[in-house]
C-alpha cells in the first residue's frame, strides 16, 4: 500500500466540510487536488497550496483516492457517472469515498455500479462539523470491502478521530448515518422548541442555556446549537435544507421498512416550516426562530 507521501489524493466538494479534510489531508502530506462547482472555492485552494481541477474527471485522473464530500445521493451519482465524472478517468484498484449522507439503497447501487467497472467504494458518510473536519478529527462511520478500506483508509485516518468499520458492504455506513441524523434532527427541533418556549415564558435565555447544559435534559445539540439563538446568528454552520433532506430520507426508509416514526416525522414538520418561512439556508438552529414568529416571541437579534 502506498504512503501518505507519495497517494494522490482528490477531494470533490470543498465546501466547509470538504475543505477541512482537505486541509487534513495536505497537512498529512498527500498530494492533493481540489474541486468544486464554484471557482472561488478552487481558487482558495490553490492559494493555500493545492492543486485545482474543474472536473470531477480530471480531479480523478492518476489518483489513488476520491473523497466525495457533496449534498446528497443525485450530486453523488452526478460527479460518479455524469458527464466528466469520476468514473472516465479514476484509475483500475483506486477507491472512491463517497461522504454524502444518503438512503442506503442508493449506496448499495452505486457501489454496485462503479465496482463493476474495476474500482473500489467506500461508503463513509461523516459526522462532527467544520471545525472537527479541519482539525482531522471527523467520526467516519464507514462500510465496504476489504479491497476498499485498505486502500483508504490512510486518507481515512488523516480526516478522522474515530474510525468506526461498519460493514463488509456499502449501505450499512449509510444505515447508521441516518440513525444518527434521525437523532440529530429530533434533539435539533427538540431544542428549539425548549428555547423558543422559555424566552414565551420571558425567562433569561442565557440562564435557561446555563442551567440546562448542566441537567439531565441537556444534548449534544442544545448545546452546541443553542448558542446560535443566543447571539442571534443564524450564519449557516449546518442548513435547515439539510435537515428537510436527511428526515425525508428517514420517513421514505421507515416506509419502505414499515415502521412507525412518529417523532422524527414531526421534527420534519418543524424543518419544513421553518424552510417554508424562508430560512431554509440559514443554520438549521432557526427552527427557534420559526417558534418565535408563529408565537410573537422575541428572541436576541430578532425585530
Amino acid at each position: 500500500m502506498s504512503s501518505s507521501a507519495t497517494q494522490r489524493v482528490a477531494v470533490i466538494g470543498l465546501g466547509s466540510m470538504g475543505y477541512g479534510m482537505a486541509t487534513s489531508l495536505k497537512r498529512a502530506g498527500f498530494e492533493l487536488t481540489g474541486c468544486d462547482v464554484s471557482a472561488d472555492a478552487v481558487g482558495r485552494f490553490v492559494a493555500d497550496g493545492g492543486k485545482g481541477a474543474k472536473t470531477p474527471a480530471e480531479a480523478a485522473r492518476g489518483t489513488d483516492i476520491v473523497v466525495s464530500v457533496v449534498v446528497n445521493a443525485a450530486q453523488t451519482e452526478a460527479i460518479l457517472f455524469g458527464a466528466g465524472g469520476v468514473a472516465e478517468t479514476l484509475p483500475k484498484d483506486a477507491v472512491f469515498v463517497s461522504s454524502a449522507t444518503m438512503d442506503p439503497d442508493i449506496a448499495r447501487r452505486l457501489a454496485r455500479q462503479l465496482e463493476a467497472t474495476g474500482r473500489h467504494y467506500l461508503d463513509a458518510p461523516i459526522s462532527g462539523g467544520a471545525q472537527r473536519a479541519a482539525q482531522g478529527e471527523l467520526t467516519i462511520l464507514a462500510s465496504g470491502s476489504a479491497a476498499a478500506f485498505a486502500k483508504a483508509r490512510p486518507a481515512l485516518d488523516a480526516m478522522a478521530a474515530k474510525l468506526y468499520e461498519l460493514g463488509d458492504a456499502a449501505g450499512q455506513g449509510a444505515a447508521f448515518k441516518m440513525i444518527n441524523q434521525l437523532l440529530a434532527g429530533v434533539h435539533i427541533a427538540a431544542a428549539s422548541e425548549a428555547i423558543a418556549f422559555a424566552a414565551k415564558q420571558g425567562l433569561d435565555i442565557r440562564k435557561v442555556y446555563e442551567v440546562i447544559t448542566a441537567s439531565a435534559g441537556n444534548s449534544w445539540m442544545f448545546e452546541n446549537r443553542m448558542p446560535h439563538v443566543l447571539d442571534g446568528d443564524y450564519t449557516p454552520r449546518s442548513a435547515v435544507e439539510i435537515f428537510v433532506k436527511d428526515l425525508g430520507i428517514i420517513q421514505d426508509m421507515a416506509r419502505n421498512a414499515r415502521f412507525p416514526v412518529p417523532v422524527s416525522a414531526a421534527a420534519l414538520q418543524m424543518f419544513l416550516m421553518t424552510a417554508a418561512a424562508g430560512m431554509g439556508r440559514d443554520d438549521d438552529a432557526s427552527v427557534a426562530r420559526m417558534y418565535a414568529q408563529v408565537t410573537g416571541t422575541k428572541l436576541p437579534g430578532e425585530k
